[in-house]
């Protein structure tokens, strides 16, 4: 094995694993809250079963690709919301901005500014690569100490160019080979 395919497939391999870090931090959250909907809790010796959402009702989300969402933000509306909601059926030019981003906050959490807002995930990403880099590259050179054994005598120039005379000598494969290359007239290579 060379030391590129060895290198690259270091490479492949921290680089499938810290996406598998990605995603195995992802599906431990849901994980956790997967289970923390579901265990039963008990409390002063009543049994209280914390329950899930109704999948058959439309459900809320911040995502860019469904910018009306089947659900609004908030289900249960306070009075100040109710009246709020009561004045938005009359002109919106009597309201102010403050009560129509109070509006807007009553069917979406978030705006696509705040959606498209980057995250500081790339820092881990980068991070993590980084240290599988380093990881490599120590590992490349602790088996260049101690693990390859030195380059073989055969593969010095010296020894190459007698191996290639010896084969010039001998007319090997004349007549595709390394002799049909060679012109024996005029000892040297043929153009």
């Amino acid at each position: 094995m060379n030391l590129l395919s060895l290198t690259s497939n270091y490479l492949l391999f921290f680089f499938f694993l810290s996406h598998r870090m990605l995603a195995s931090r992802a599906f431990s959250l849901v994980g956790k809250r997967a289970i923390s909907t579901s265990i039963c809790m008990r409390g002063h010796g009543q049994a209280v079963v914390v329950g899930t959402e109704d999948a058959s009702l439309p459900v809320y989300v911040d995502v860019r690709n469904i910018p009306l969402p089947d659900a609004q933000y908030v289900k249960n509306l306070s009075v100040e919301q109710k009246a709020l909601k009561e004045k938005e059926k009359a002109s919106w030019n009597a309201l102010s901005i403050d009560e129509k981003v109070a509006l807007y906050r009553i069917k979406f959490n978030q705006s696509f500014a705040e959606m498209n807002k980057g995250t500081k995930e790339w820092k881990t990403i980068f991070g993590a690569t980084a240290f599988f880099l380093g990881f490599c590259g120590l590992a490349l050179i602790w088996e260049k100490k101690y693990v390859f054994t030195p380059v073989p005598h055969t593969l010095s120039e010296d020894w190459v160019a007698k191996q290639t005379k010896r084969m010039l000598d001998m007319r090997i494969n004349p007549v595709e080979g390394i002799s049909s290359k060679w012109d024996y007239e005029k000892n040297e290579w043929k153009k």
